[in-house]
């Protein structure tokens, strides 16, 4: 009997694995999309980009609710990833900071239409809310001690009020063509290095 349990458990490794590669092409197809087109974009838009049939997409995510909630953790999620990459490959601590901000704002971007998707669950915006700030307020303190630590900004800029500065700085970026958040942030993250 544990040989055809062995046998049967097998085969469905594969699809799991696929199963996730799926979600993950999906979740980085919705996120694109929603930096262009907003939180709603159409689904068929997300399948094409995705190579997936509509079908895929609920399967995976019943509601556009599931799916910009996914997308919104995913991104939070690669944001946190990157921070030790970027500090590990780039050519300076400041580099790497100015890198990840630009992530970060590309996230801001694209989690604009969150709230109001999720208006009648406040508890659900404010565990999403506690979430992002877990994961990436840790990141971004690791990438400013090591630009502290070299030299390349002042030590006293603590993370929290620096997101929450990209972030003000990124209101309004979806409403407005003329208005470009990225090249304010950029702007802020040059304004914090120090003179040598």
């Amino acid at each position: 009997m544990s040989d055809s349990k062995g046998g049967a458990e097998h085969p469905a490794r594969p699809k799991r694995a696929d199963a996730r590669r799926n979600e993950k092409t999906l979740l980085d197809a919705a996120a694109a999309l929603f930096v262009t087109s907003g939180v709603d974009a159409p689904v068929r838009d997300i399948a094409a980009k995705a190579g997936v049939g509509v079908g895929t997409i609920y399967r995976h995510f019943p509601t556009r609710a599931d799916l910009i909630i996914a997308v919104y953790r995913h991104q939070v999620e690669a944001c946190a990833e990157a921070g030790p990459t970027l500090l590990a490959t780039s050519e300076s601590p400041h580099a790497a900071l100015r890198q990840w901000i630009s992530l970060f704002v590309d996230f801001l971007v694209t989690k604009h239409g969150l709230a109001a998707v999720l208006h009648s669950d406040d508890a659900g915006f404010d565990s999403l809310h506690s979430y992002f700030l877990d994961r990436l307020v840790p990141v971004c303190t690791q990438l400013l001690d090591a630009a502290a630590e070299a030299g390349e900004i002042p030590g006293d800029v603590e993370a929290y009020q620096l997101m929450r500065g990209v972030g003000n700085l990124c209101v309004g970026a979806d409403s407005d063509p003329r208005y470009d958040a990225r090249r304010l942030a950029e702007l802020l993250i040059a304004g914090l290095r120090q003179p040598h």
